[in-house]
């Protein structure tokens, strides 16, 4: 290779050096670059192997963290339909799935925590004591989740439902927070015991008090967004940017049809922790 090529190659191998070593809490907010770099930054060594995966009938998300040494891996917000393809990669991965978790009791999809339990054997499943719900492990506010060096921390999140849980990582640069923020929206609280004032409060209370460069993954997106930050939503999230009572009202006026499977899946996500349905 002629030194004349090497010398214009050296400005794009030095930014590729930079972008792959880049630390997550670095904010820049120049322009759409900014969230490439932190998306980036968790891959630096000792960050748990983290994979998106999306189910497409309920638009729903469910999240894969493992640690890199032990192998031991929890899987976020399993869906039926789509154990199969998770357990696949489980498996490629050469990972050992410890704990399968919900963020809350769903209304639009079955939990696959049932079915993984009859497939991995000593599975563990776990969901909020205050959701109605049967599980091998109940949780509450600041419970861990323990997988190899690294944790999930409990925070409960109610409003969309009573029993809603949002999972932060140790380093809190991640919060699976479920239904209760979107990624520019919220969820519902027009059934299930929901309450647009609990919401609120426990999105300002426990979301938003998180560091500005949290990421947030939601458990659904309607959009093809993947993924926000607690800064982008503390400023453009058209419905939380609003007050107490602005945010009532809206909420009490969405007027939104039922999902089409709450009558199947709110029955069945309430008994298939411990088992399969």
């Amino acid at each position: 290779m002629s030194a004349a090529l090497l010398n214009r190659l050296k400005p794009a191998v030095s930014s590729a050096i930079r972008l792959w070593n880049c630390k997550a809490a670095v904010i820049d907010h120049r322009g759409p670059a900014a969230s490439v770099r932190l998306y980036s930054g968790l891959m630096e060594p000792g960050a748990p192997l983290f994979r998106q995966l999306f189910e497409s009938e309920s638009s729903t998300y469910t999240y894969l963290l493992a640690d890199t040494d032990t192998r031991e891996a929890v899987l976020i917000d399993p869906v039926l339909e789509t154990v199969d393809r998770d357990l696949q990669l489980i498996n490629q991965l050469g990972l050992k799935l410890i704990v399968a978790v919900n963020t809350h009791c769903h209304a639009d999809h079955i939990t696959g925590t049932g079915l993984l339990k009859k497939k991995v054997f000593g599975l563990k499943s776990g969901i909020s004591k205050h959701s109605g719900a049967t599980a091998d492990i109940l949780l509450s506010e600041g419970d861990r989740i323990t997988f190899g060096k690294h944790c999930l921390t409990v925070r409960e999140t109610p409003g969309h439902t009573d029993g809603c849980l949002t999972y932060v990582t140790g380093d809190q640069r991640m919060a699976f927070t479920g239904d209760a923020i979107l990624i520019r929206g919220c969820g519902r609280t027009d059934f299930q015991q929901g309450c647009p004032k609990r919401l609120y409060e426990s999105i300002h209370k426990k979301i938003f008090t998180l560091p500005a460069h949290c990421f947030i993954y939601p458990a659904h997106d309607y959009k093809g967004q993947t993924v926000s930050t607690v800064d982008e939503e503390k400023k453009f999230n058209p419905r939380l940017t609003k007050t107490l009572d602005e945010f009532v009202n809206i909420m009490n006026n969405l007027n939104l049809p039922k999902p089409k499977k709450i009558d199947i899946s709110v029955p069945a996500n309430l008994v298939c922790g411990l088992h399969d349905i």
